[in-house]
């Protein structure tokens, strides 16, 4: 592939001559192997938002030309809007500040407006308060525009599911043991507070992710940032974005520390957890058809085995499950970045961009397909739920308040024993009156 030389301050470097990009990103292109990890199009995305904003501040500042200040707004608002992507070409693993990918997005901008991608593009800008400005910008508007309706989404058929199973008695589980009944749709309720309760959690977390470092430059200080950048460029990204952020309260903070970034983390490890637990209920109580639990029917999908005639596995809760590890796993990965900054600023900063951003992108897509592709499909099996209620031991904590513990533990003993019911050892055994004993366990009452 032909080639032209570019020249930085370190020198001259062999640059694709059909590239965008020059001589910084190739110098990371080159000790940086990218292998099957790019940053996510959302983050330049959001990293074109602040350049775009950023220009149209130093344009009305005066800090550059007008004419040059709306070609970097024009250009990089292309880059916002999702163009030029296969123009960014530095991996995650790399210096991290994040400096190759912001100096990726300073050439490339810089090339196509015939400017200087340090003076010009970067101006009034440090990588060390571009990168985790654009990782805010980046989660917020992900987990708003995606994560959230995915959860209500969820959460309406979870709520639709445990309307229509309100009818349908089943035995409760505690421990994996038969516990006292339960509607099926008082389980389903559960599920769906699950789901608006993780919505709640992230909702609250993306608070902290409003505050924006921009202006603080290289340590915080905002050295070569003039009064007035900061807010008026906050304010143009909060109009373009519709999302409240707002200047950071302590620029010293928002560049060395990562907490908001972790507090969200682990918001999406709760939702992922949640998810967990209800699509593990679902998959259990789905289990059989004939040799398991057997009270939901799942929806058939696709044959589940190849050697298996007939069998239909439960795949889609199980995709859910192994999203729920990897977004746990992410988060671990999100601690230990955010625990390694040292002084002024975090070095890990291209990793906690992917991270989190994957997390946002997997729980969305879980949410929206569990719900779509299984929740909504789901069917009780009514008759064979009923029935495990009736041969259930623990129907015998129901004659406690007349006989008493005891001798109720002991009609269980009796009925596990002898294979009858409780009712049938309770009529034969408890000295209680027939119609006190169908009263005591009309278990749909």
């Amino acid at each position: 592939m032909p080639n032209r030389t570019e020249r930085d301050s370190m020198g001259e470097v062999e640059v694709p001559a059909d590239a965008l990009y020059a001589a910084q990103t190739q110098r990371a292109v080159l000790n940086f192997p990218k292998g099957p990890y790019g940053l996510q199009p959302q983050f330049i995305q959001a990293l074109g938002l602040i350049k775009a904003c950023a220009a149209q501040t130093n344009g009305e500042l005066g800090l550059l030309p007008a004419g040059l200040a709306a070609r970097i707004v024009e250009v990089a608002g292309k880059i916002a809007a999702g163009a030029y992507y296969d123009q960014f070409v530095v991996g995650v693993f790399q210096t991290g500040s994040g400096t190759s990918t912001n100096m990726n997005a300073n050439e490339v901008i810089a090339k196509l407006t015939k400017s200087h991608p340090n003076d010009d593009v970067n101006r009034c800008q440090s990588s060390n308060d571009v990168i985790p400005a654009a990782i805010h910008i980046a989660a917020a508007v992900a987990v708003q525009r995606d994560l959230l309706p995915a959860l209500e989404s969820l959460r309406r058929a979870l709520d639709s599911k445990a309307a229509q199973f309100w009818d349908v008695l089943k035995i409760g589980r505690t421990h994996l043991q038969d516990a006292t009944p339960i509607r099926l749709g008082q389980e389903f309720s559960g599920y769906a507070h699950q789901a608006k309760a993780s919505a709640e959690r992230l909702s609250a977390a993306l608070e902290g992710l409003y505050e924006l470092p921009i202006g603080g430059t290289a340590v915080g200080t905002g050295v070569n940032a003039p009064p007035g950048f900061a807010p008026r460029t906050i304010e143009l990204i909060a109009q373009h974005t519709g999302l409240p952020f707002r200047e950071a309260r302590n620029h010293f903070e928002a560049q060395a520390a990562k907490d908001a970034v972790l507090f969200l983390s682990g918001a999406l490890k709760t939702c992922a957890v949640a998810l967990t637990k209800i699509a593990s209920d679902i998959r259990w109580l789905g289990s059989g058809p004939r040799a398991g639990l057997g009270e939901l029917r799942l929806p058939a999908l696709q044959p589940g085995s190849s050697i298996m005639p007939g069998k239909i596995n439960p795949v889609i809760p199980e995709s859910v499950l192994m999203i729920g590890a990897q977004v746990i796993g992410h988060d671990a990965a999100l601690t230990w970045a955010c625990a390694s900054g040292n002084f002024e600023l975090n070095t890990m900063m291209p990793l906690i961009a992917f991270d989190l951003l994957d997390s946002i992108d997997l729980l969305s897509q879980a949410a929206a397909n569990f719900s779509a592709r299984c929740i909504q499909g789901l069917d009780a099996v009514r008759e064979h739920a009923s029935g495990l209620v009736e041969r259930s031991l623990a129907l015998a904590t129901m004659l406690v308040p007349d006989i008493g513990y005891d001798k109720a533990a002991a009609i269980a003993k009796e009925a596990f024993e002898s294979g009858k019911t409780v009712r049938e050892v309770a009529l034969e055994t408890s000295g209680l009156p027939e119609h006190r004993i169908a009263e005591l366990l009309n278990f749909r009452k």
